[in-house]
């Protein structure tokens, strides 16, 4: 698959520019494709030789391998808050144990944790420096009662990509436990949790995995299954699940220990169109060319006088970019760029904030860049504030092919 050409897997780039899957990707055409499949046989026959909790399945095995997992690891969550609560209110907590994450997290690797307090369990933010998290900071948080790390894989205002191998390297060192917030980094990043020594993870599928919202994954590295009790039991999640007329609490050996009730089988159906796509296409391919985008991005942004806060280092660079301007406001930048050119940034924490995927091309951050009100111009403009009085450059027919 030309990964230069993804305009009919993605026919939102005959219309707008999209550069922000860091907030909520379009899905695939795969995606659409699976669940439109889904709609019809629901419509036409229901449930009558559906095969639905089979393809489920499937999907479960693509999940794995995104991963590097075992099917047995892996399960279905509604978004990633959900996941990172399966474990928030599934380990044994003591009185005085104690979590690290970094402040600035997004909320849903947050809440989870701040709703142990009355437990005892205390939340340890390590603080962002310029953009950056530190590793060093993170582990020297780690102390005799702490039970668990939990971070973002890229923090979603300042596109730091966290070295999970080494934390996590550090992490079983000292018998602590990783929890990684993955969803700005899983369909675009390589995420191995066996050789970054990950616990647990979580990630909804409406970001870089361009499914639907309300369909993701969440994992439980095996040796931890028996020791994270299910917080929301079921029917499902039983050992004879499907024997209706006899009571028997005993949950599944495996993930699906946390499933409580009925999939959403057309979000997961969808996610696995996507799925098989980001598989086809190759994750590492994906980050090189993604990679490849942001850099472009940044060497252009800088030139053209911005901030970027974004850590581009090998080690940290993502597929997000977050930059400021000193001079302009970046609300109306992002409004204009909308409503004016059809491209789509976002504004997160006070930052602007690009986010390309494997879809986009050079040429759609070569225009980005170019619209951009450049620094210089905002001392002659009698509104300081103003894009208006930056001269677009010739439009790009969004009808044809992206090149």
């Amino acid at each position: 698959m030309d990964i230069h050409d993804l305009s009919n897997e993605f026919p939102i780039t005959r219309q707008y520019n999209f550069l922000d899957n860091a907030a909520v990707a379009p899905i695939s055409r795969r995606a659409a494709q699976a669940m439109h499949a889904y709609v019809d046989q629901a419509q036409e026959s229901g449930p009558v030789d559906s095969e639905w909790y089979a393809r489920a399945d499937r999907v479960r095995q693509l999940a794995a391998q995104l991963l590097n997992a075992s099917t047995e690891e892996v399960t279905f969550i509604k978004n990633t808050s959900e996941g990172l609560s399966f474990v928030a209110n599934g380990l044994p907590w003591h009185q005085g144990d104690n979590v690290v994450t970094a402040a600035g997290e997004f909320p849903a690797n947050i809440y989870p944790w701040m709703n142990l307090a009355p437990r005892g369990v205390q939340l340890k933010m390590v603080p962002e420096h310029d953009g950056c998290i530190p590793l060093e900071q993170l582990i020297e948080a780690i102390d005799s009662r702490t039970r668990l790390v939990t971070i973002s894989a890229v923090q979603f205002a300042s596109g730091f990509r966290t070295d999970l191998a080494a934390l996590g390297h550090a992490c079983r060192q000292k018998g602590v436990l990783l929890c990684v917030d993955a969803i700005q980094a899983l369909g675009v990043l390589p995420i191995d949790v066996q050789a970054m020594q990950i616990d647990f993870l979580s990630a909804d599928g409406h970001k870089w995995l361009c499914g639907p919202e309300g369909a993701g994954i969440f994992y439980c590295r095996r040796e931890l299954l028996g020791q994270l009790h299910p917080s929301t039991p079921g029917w499902v999640c039983m050992v004879d699940a499907k024997d209706y007329g006899r009571y028997h609490f005993e949950f599944r050996p495996d993930a699906r220990r946390f499933d409580s009730g009925s999939y959403n089988i057309a979000g997961i159906l969808g996610l696995g169109g996507s799925l098989e796509l980001l598989l086809e296409l190759g994750v590492d391919r994906i980050a090189r060319h993604v990679l490849d985008l942001t850099d472009r991005l940044a060497a252009g942004l800088t030139g053209k006088g911005y901030r970027v806060i974004s850590d581009r280092s090998p080690t940290h660079a993502s597929g997000i970019v977050a930059f400021a301007s000193g001079r302009h406001d970046h609300s109306q930048i992002r409004q204009w760029l909308h409503h004016q050119h059809r491209v789509i940034i976002s504004c997160r924490r006070g930052r602007l904030r690009a986010s390309p995927h494997v879809y986009n091309t050079p040429r759609q951050i070569d225009e980005l860049i170019e619209l951009l009100p450049a620094h210089g111009c905002a001392a002659a403009c009698p509104q300081r504030t103003s894009a208006s009085c930056i001269a677009a450059p010739t439009a790009i027919d969004r009808s044809q092919t992206p090149t």
